[in-house]
């Protein structure tokens, strides 16, 4: 079992930065990867970020540029560095956790991004 505990979100005008963190707790040694999805109202969950054990990244085309996914492994925490943040990014982000088998979420931090 893997617990992810996100923090972080809150409400930013336009233009503005927020930096989400992650944090792992339990059986992180079967960690393939992490990520952070987002939900808006009305929509879908959609993938914002990922990053795997060895560092490699991938972004979603709505954010490439503007936000940068990280990891400490000392503090097994995952963190979304979100820069010049838009209205169109306000949604509940989820912290997600990959092992074989596996996906665990956590409870989500609100993002909400005022014009």
């Amino acid at each position: 079992q893997v617990q992810l505990v996100e923090s972080g979100g809150g409400l930013v005008q336009a233009g503005g930065s927020l930096r989400l963190s992650c944090a792992a707790s339990g059986s992180i040694f079967s960690i393939n990867a992490m990520g952070w999805y987002r939900q808006a109202p009305g929509k879908q969950r959609e993938l914002v970020a990922t990053i795997t054990s060895g560092d490699s990244t991938n972004y979603a085309d709505s954010v490439k540029g503007r936000f940068t996914i990280s990891r400490d492994n000392a503090k097994n925490t995952v963190y979304l560095q979100m820069n010049s943040l838009k209205p169109e990014d306000t949604a509940v982000y989820y912290c997600n956790a990959e092992s074989t088998g596996w996906g665990y979420w956590g409870q989500g931090t609100q993002v909400t991004v005022s014009s």
